[in-house]
C-alpha cells in the first residue's frame, strides 16, 4: 500500500464487497488466531449489549489498518491518512456527529495519523451466546492485566479487597511472553487472598498482509484494542468501570526530546486519551450498559507503584520477573529470551522504580544503558534521558505536549512528573560510579 491515502474495509460477515478498487479488504483473518481465542465469548457469564460488540470491531479493524499501513511509506515517514470502513449493529449511533468526532480525536491523539472512519449497517452478523449460568460467578471489578510491574501490583492490591465478588483480570498475550504473564499472573494467586480472582485470557495477534513485508513496527493503537476488550467483558459481567492501571509517570509520558512530542510518544493511557475514549463510549452506549475507563494509579510514580505491590504482599522477586519493557529482546529475531533489553525508556523507569522500593533492582537485563559497548542506537533513551534530566523542567512543560483534560490539574500532573525525576535522577549517580570504576580500572 503506497501513495498519501490508504482506504481499508473491514468485511462484513455476508461477504459485503468495497464500493470500488481503491478499497484493501481485511477481516477476521488478518488475525492469527481463531476468532474465539481473540473474542474470548465463551469464557463470558452473560450477553454483550451491541454497542461494545460494535466498539471491539472498530477497535480491531482501527488496529489492522495500523499495522498495514507502514509509516514508511508516507513523505514525512510518519503522518499518515487513513480511511477505514466498519459495519456496524447500532449505526444510527455510529453516524452522529458525536461519535464521528470523539473518534476521530481519539485515534488522532493515540497515532498522529489523519483518520476518516466510516460505518454501514452490520447484517447478517451470528453472534456465538454465551453458555449463561445462574451459577457463572460475576466480577464487580475490571482490570486490564498486561504481566507488567503496574499491573500486577494493582492487580496484587485489589485481590486484598473485602469483597466477595471476583476481581476479573483481562489479559491479552503478548507475542513470545506468554509464560512470563501466566508466571506474573501466579503471583497474584499465591497471595491467596479472601477475594475470588478471575482470568480472561484473550489474543491479538495480526498475520501479514500478504506482501510478505514487515508490518509497521509501531503500534499506537494496541491500547485502544485492550481496552475495548475490557470494556466487552465489562458488559457481560454488569460492571459500569474498568480499570487500565498504568503509572502516571509513563502515562502523561513527558517527551526526552522535541522529536518525541504528541503522537510521537506512546499516549495510549494518557489522561487525555482516556477523557476521550470515554466521550466516545458514552456516545454509543445503552444508559443502562455504559462503562467509563480510568487509570487508578494515575497519581502515582513507578517507584510509589513498586510500594503498593509491596504493601499487598509481592515480593521483590515478583516485581523483577515482571515485563516492563517497549522491545523485549525475546520477541526480536534472534535474541536471547530475555523479557526487559535494559536500555528503552520504559524499562529506564522500571530500573528507577525498583530501586526506589526497594533499594535494589536484580532483574535480568540484556544489556547496561550506561555500557561503553552499547551500540549507539540502543543508547538513543539513556542520553535523551540524561539531557532531560539535567535541563529544566517546567509548568509550561506540561501545557506543551499533548494537552490535558480539563479535569485535571497541570499542578497536579507537574507534581507527579517532578516525583518522577527524582527518582530517575538516581541512575544518573549509578552511571557516574560505574564510570568511575570503570575509569580507575583503565588507569591500573
Amino acid at each position: 500500500m503506497t501513495g498519501s491515502n490508504h482506504f481499508l474495509w473491514w468485511r462484513g460477515p455476508r461477504g459485503d464487497r468495497p464500493r470500488d478498487a481503491r478499497w484493501t479488504e481485511i477481516g477476521e483473518e488478518a488475525f492469527q488466531e481463531k476468532e474465539r481465542r481473540i473474542t474470548g465469548r465463551h469464557r463470558l457469564p452473560g450477553p454483550v449489549p451491541d454497542w461494545a460488540e460494535d466498539l471491539f470491531r472498530v477497535a480491531r479493524a482501527a488496529f489492522i489498518a495500523d499495522k498495514y499501513v507502514r509509516r514508511t511509506s508516507v513523505r514525512d515517514r510518519w503522518t499518515r491518512r487513513i480511511s477505514l470502513a466498519v459495519p456496524v449493529t447500532e449505526h444510527e449511533r455510529w453516524q452522529s456527529a458525536a461519535v464521528r468526532t470523539h473518534l476521530t480525536a481519539l485515534l488522532q491523539i493515540l497515532t498522529g495519523d489523519l483518520w476518516n472512519v466510516d460505518f454501514r449497517p452490520l447484517t447478517g452478523h451470528y453472534v456465538e451466546e454465551a453458555m449463561v449460568s445462574p451459577d457463572d460467578p460475576r466480577a464487580s471489578e475490571v482490570a486490564l492485566f498486561s504481566g507488567g510491574l503496574d499491573s500486577l501490583s494493582w492487580a496484587a492490591a485489589r485481590s486484598r479487597a473485602n469483597e466477595a465478588r471476583p476481581l476479573l483480570l483481562v489479559m491479552f498475550r503478548e507475542i513470545g511472553l506468554l509464560r512470563l504473564q501466566q508466571r506474573v499472573y501466579k503471583a497474584v494467586e499465591r497471595l491467596d487472598g479472601a477475594r475470588p480472582v478471575l482470568l480472561l485470557p484473550m489474543s491479538q495477534t495480526p498475520a501479514g498482509d500478504g506482501s510478505r513485508s514487515r508490518l509497521e513496527t509501531s503500534s499506537r493503537t494496541r491500547g485502544l484494542l485492550y481496552a475495548a476488550g475490557a470494556i466487552r467483558a465489562a458488559t457481560a459481567h454488569g460492571v459500569g468501570t474498568v480499570h487500565i492501571p498504568e503509572n502516571g509517570q509513563l502515562a502523561l509520558n513527558p517527551p526526552l526530546t522535541a522529536a518525541r512530542s504528541a503522537a510521537c510518544s506512546t499516549r495510549s493511557v494518557h489522561p487525555r486519551t482516556l477523557g476521550s475514549l470515554n466521550a466516545l463510549v458514552t456516545a454509543v452506549s445503552d444508559t443502562e450498559s455504559t462503562v467509563q475507563v480510568v487509570n487508578p494509579l494515575a497519581r502515582l510514580t513507578k517507584g510509589e507503584v513498586c510500594k503498593v505491590g509491596r504493601v499487598a504482599g509481592l515480593t521483590t522477586s515478583d516485581l523483577e520477573s515482571t515485563l516492563s519493557c517497549g522491545k523485549p529482546p525475546s520477541r526480536r529475531s534472534g535474541g536471547p529470551p530475555i523479557a526487559n533489553c535494559g536500555v528503552c525508556f520504559p524499562c529506564l523507569v522500571r530500573r528507577s522504580g525498583l530501586l526506589h522500593a526497594n533499594g535494589t533492582d536484580d532483574t535480568r537485563y540484556e544489556a547496561l544503558p550506561w555500557a561503553d559497548d552499547l551500540p549507539l542506537d540502543r543508547g538513543a533513551d539513556w542520553r535523551a534521558l540524561q539531557r532531560w534530566l539535567l535541563g529544566r523542567y517546567a509548568l509550561t512543560d506540561v501545557l506543551t505536549d499533548t494537552p490535558l483534560p480539563p479535569d485535571m490539574d497541570p499542578v497536579v500532573a507537574f507534581d507527579l512528573i517532578r516525583r518522577g525525576r527524582k527518582e530517575l535522577e538516581r541512575l544518573l549517580r549509578i552511571a557516574a560510579v560505574a564510570e568511575a570504576a570503570d575509569a580507575a580500572s583503565s588507569a591500573a
